[in-house]
């Protein structure tokens, strides 16, 4: 799941993917269904490289491929018989507002560290507090989606970011709703990656996908988010589990 504004009503089918390049980049895609009373942003922390700047990231646009989660699903077919059942932070020294990017249907920002939030619109943002109670993510940079009140099924969100850890991949899955953190949370998450032949031992407990990416995937409509000749692998989170976030 992911930290939000403001309260919501729900928060479902959370699907994520995630990617490392040659280099110090990784790519994330993140899909949800979402019923909010209220605008809203959700906010997902991520470990970007280090005075990486307020450009760092690069949002990728699926507007035109809102079934990239349900193509990477046809990697991994059900067995014959089984079905899938769906269901003290300083003030910032640059006051200038930051930037708002159109991607699809939604608007997003970057934030590159906690004090930059004063520069974000007052609705799409957390208390100080709560990151106070959050120090590990006090060297972090912030992904920020905005969406309208309703109930929607998004499509797909991607972006690019410099990782402060380059050998490892991370996936954004703690919870922060109405400005709290539990220690434990209710996951209903569905994991995928694409990681590098020789880093795929790591993969304990996740399932490869039949053919290639290629099989299966646009690779056009991806907008070179997937490798075509390497195999993907899925994981699902569900239960009761720690409040933290995910890395391999």
């Amino acid at each position: 799941m992911c930290c939000f504004s403001r309260p919501i009503e729900a928060v479902y089918d959370t699907k994520i993917f995630a990617r490392g390049l040659a280099g110090v980049s990784q790519q994330l895609v993140y899909s949800m269904g979402l019923r909010t009373p209220y605008d809203v942003a959700m906010i997902l922390p991520i470990p970007v490289k280090r005075g990486s700047g307020e450009k760092a990231v690069r949002f990728i646009s699926l507007k035109k491929y809102p079934k990239f989660f349900e193509d990477l699903q046809k990697g991994f077919p059900l067995p014959r018989g089984q079905r899938l059942l769906v269901e003290s932070a300083d003030t910032a020294t640059d006051s200038k507002q930051l930037d708002v990017v159109k991607v699809g249907n939604f608007e997003a920002s970057f934030v590159p560290t906690v004090k930059d939030f004063s520069r974000l619109d007052e609705r799409f943002r957390l208390p100080m507090e709560t990151w106070q109670k959050l120090p590990r993510y006090q060297n972090y940079g912030f992904v920020v989606f905005k969406f309208k009140k309703g109930s929607q099924h998004v499509h797909p969100m991607a972006f690019e970011f410099p990782r402060e850890h380059p050998k490892r991949i991370f996936f954004p899955t703690v919870h922060i709703h109405d400005g709290t953190i539990e220690e434990e949370a209710s996951f209903d998450h569905t994991l995928f990656c694409q990681l590098p032949e020789d880093d795929v031992v790591m993969l304990r407990g996740w399932r490869e996908s039949y053919r290639p990416a290629g099989m299966f995937m646009n690779k056009k409509k991806s907008r070179g988010l997937i490798d075509p000749t390497a195999h993907c692998h899925r994981s699902s989170l569900t239960g009761k589990r720690p409040n933290a976030d995910l890395w391999l």
